[in-house]
């Protein structure tokens, strides 16, 4: 033996199927650092040692090792970097409601090749705002649906089109926005492509119904609406003969005609006929427009007379009355001293008048206007002579008013009427006379003169004689006789009363 000692053995280290150490010590590397695991997955420390492992305290249980944790290096090997762990999704934020069904989806038109849908807003849209809508359609007999637009749209009018003649469609419609697509409002039947023959009709508006009057440069702008299937011809006329096409402009739609003219004249007045016609069938209305100016001056105005304060004016209606009736007149008289024009009188219906309240002393010229219905006349007719209003001496005399036999015998103009009242309720007899001298009136019951009756009030007032029963009873029944007795003579009438017990 030498006199080296052999170094004191140490505890082997437990081996796990580890390749050889090599001969040399490798380098330890660089710890990195490894991403943070998760919070059920708490990291084994590295090395640990034996004696320094710490025990859990006595209330908290020990932690146990999941089998995703990595088992401890060996010492002296480098250790493994941690393997990161990929992020946890993010929870899927709840989408809104989708928009409820469109309303009220209906059929405006079918065509041979064609249908138009109309519908209604939905009453909810969610959260979001409504992208718009979409609109499929089905054959009958088949399963598949299939969209006519491809991009949503706002409008609540649709066409589709090119659809094949006698088939049988079904339609629905979506409501579209961020939040998803409406349950579909759907029509119950099947629509049937097909031509709908329609008889030709003409809607004249109500206003066009009676004469249309317009003035002398103004524009000319009508549509009158027509219904027909198929597409109805539309003839103008006026007179029988056809329209001047250099004046007057003619656009026609499929749902109206419009008449034009941009500045209308006197000669455009007249009946003009609109005919829609389709393969024989036809419809008709006349349009009657007249085309009015202002009037022309009245004609012959003369100063037939002047007396006191007054003048009497004269004239003659104008030649050319616009082409519209003439409404009336307006005088208009003029003093020498001061020179401006007032309106004596106004709307004057005949070509005569007399103007009153002048002022004595001056020198009056007077004018007429004529007016229709667009209104005054440019010139005014004025009359030539002037009336002078000279202060004249006037003398009064008392006109004789001859002398009248006014005595006339009493006559009834009213008699009595019979009656029947309920007891215990006044009743009035009534009757009216005239007489002169004024008839003195007696009342008698059954021929007996009722004199000063507490029950029986009698008056008589401008020839209205009046006989009042208090309260009644069937004994105050019987024949009332009004008497009217004057010098020249006397008159009686007569009437039953009768007074019932009320029941």
């Amino acid at each position: 033996m030498t006199g080296k000692t052999a170094p004191p053995a140490t505890d082997p280290a437990p081996k796990k199927d580890t390749a050889p150490a090599p001969k040399e010590p490798a380098p330890a590397p660089k710890e990195e650092p490894a991403p943070a695991p998760a919070a059920e997955d708490p990291p084994a420390p590295e090395h640990p040692p034996a004696t320094e492992q710490p025990t859990a305290p006595a209330d908290k249980p020990a932690p146990v090792p999941t089998a995703e944790a990595a088992p401890a290096p060996e010492e002296g090997s480098p250790s493994a970097p941690a393997e990161p762990q990929a992020p946890e999704p993010e929870p899927e934020k709840p989408k809104g409601v989708p928009p409820s069904s469109p309303l009220a989806l209906a059929v405006e038109e079918v065509s041979e090749n064609s249908i138009t849908l109309t519908w209604k807003a939905p009453e909810q849209t969610g959260r979001s705002q409504l992208d718009g809508y979409v609109v499929e359609i089905r054959k009958d007999g088949s399963t598949d649906w299939t969209a006519v637009n491809e991009e949503p749209f706002l409008s609540t009018r649709f066409t589709v089109r090119d659809l094949g003649s006698g088939d049988k469609i079904h339609v629905r419609v979506k409501a579209v926005s961020a939040c998803g697509a409406s349950v579909p409002a759907t029509l119950e039947q099947p629509v049937l492509i097909r031509e709908i023959l329609q008889l030709p009709k003409i809607r004249m508006p109500r206003h066009l119904r009676e004469t249309y009057v317009r003035h002398v440069g103004d524009a000319v702008n009508m549509m009158i609406p027509f219904q027909g299937k198929p597409q109805p011809e539309v003839v103008w006329t006026k007179g029988g003969q056809p329209l001047d096409t250099s004046r007057i402009t003619i656009r026609n739609t499929q749902k109206d005609t419009i008449f034009y003219i941009r500045e209308a004249q006197r000669g455009d007045s007249g009946k003009y006929e609109l005919t829609v016609r389709i393969n024989g069938a036809e419809d008709k209305a006349i349009l009657d427009i007249r085309v009015i100016e202002l009037p022309g001056p009245p004609q012959n105005l003369k100063l037939v007379d002047v007396w006191g304060f007054n003048v009497a004016l004269e004239w003659a209606p104008p030649t050319d009355n616009g082409n519209s009736e003439i409404k009336g007149y307006v005088v208009q008289k003029s003093d020498k001293k001061s020179g401006k024009w007032f309106t004596a009188l106004e709307r004057c219906t005949r070509t005569s008048c007399t103007i009153s309240d002048l002022i004595i002393g001056n020198t009056y010229s007077f004018r007429v206007f004529a007016e229709n219905a667009c209104g005054l006349s440019e010139k005014a007719a004025v009359t030539t002579a002037v009336a002078d209003i000279k202060k004249t001496k006037t003398a009064y005399q008392s006109e004789k008013i001859p002398q009248r036999d006014m005595m006339e015998p009493p006559k009834f103009t009213q008699p009595l009427t019979d009656r029947t009242t309920t007891r215990g309720y006044n009743t009035h007899l009534i009757c009216c006379v005239r007489g002169f001298p004024q008839p003195k009136i007696i009342w008698m019951k059954n021929q007996m003169e009722i004199r000063e009756d507490p029950k029986y009030i009698a008056m008589i007032e401008q020839g209205v004689c009046s006989l009042e029963i208090r309260k009644p009873s069937p004994f105050d029944g019987g024949i009332y006789t009004c008497k009217a007795v004057n010098a020249l003579g006397e008159a009686s009438v007569d009437c039953k009363l009768d007074v019932k017990m009320p029941q």
